[in-house]
């Protein structure tokens, strides 16, 4: 393993993993959201062997201002999730590091299963998240934030209803 593997708190970014899961599974979209750079993109392939986001269609590809306003529709009082709250179960593990370009600037995956109960029905959804990390040390804000993360679902090409929620 390269030296600067070593140098990376794996723990530290496991623990980061977690408490985006955790805020996913309260609700609390204002901390999830936070987690995220300001110029950070969330992505959801159509296909595992999908490479552009831009230029094929995906299940999800937003920058932070639409995250911002999907979280806002989450939380409106008149949003459909208000009337029937989406509840959801986050379990992450084989978290591991691929990339380190620098100790402030890495990327890692891992697997997911989540469990979603909306509207009287229970989904199972799983697959393998892979998060671009940055280690950033400004004021109140030091700590890793995600400039890119992109969801591969197993079933990502078959039909799904309407995801009302990020994973």
């Amino acid at each position: 393993m390269n030296k600067q593997k070593d140098n990376i708190d794996l723990r530290a970014v496991e623990a980061f993993l977690y408490d985006e899961a955790d805020y996913l599974d309260s609700g609390n979209l204002d901390a999830w959201i936070n987690l995220y750079s300001e110029d950070a993109t969330y992505w959801m392939p159509v296909s595992e062997d999908q490479q552009d986001p831009l230029g094929e269609i995906s299940i999800l590809y937003e920058n932070r201002t639409l995250m911002q306003i999907r979280c806002l529709n989450f939380n409106h009082r008149l949003a459909p999730s208000f009337e029937t709250p989406v509840r959801t179960s986050h379990i992450i593990g084989n978290v591991r590091l691929l990339e380190v370009e620098s100790m402030a600037d890495f990327t890692v995956r891992s697997n997911f299963h989540l469990v979603m109960y909306f509207q009287g029905e229970q989904e199972l959804f799983a697959g393998t998240a892979t998060h671009h990390l940055r280690f950033i040390k400004h004021g109140r804000r030091t700590g890793f934030r995600i400039y890119h993360k992109r969801v591969d679902l197993i079933d990502c090409a078959a039909p799904h209803k309407s995801i009302p929620i990020y994973f």
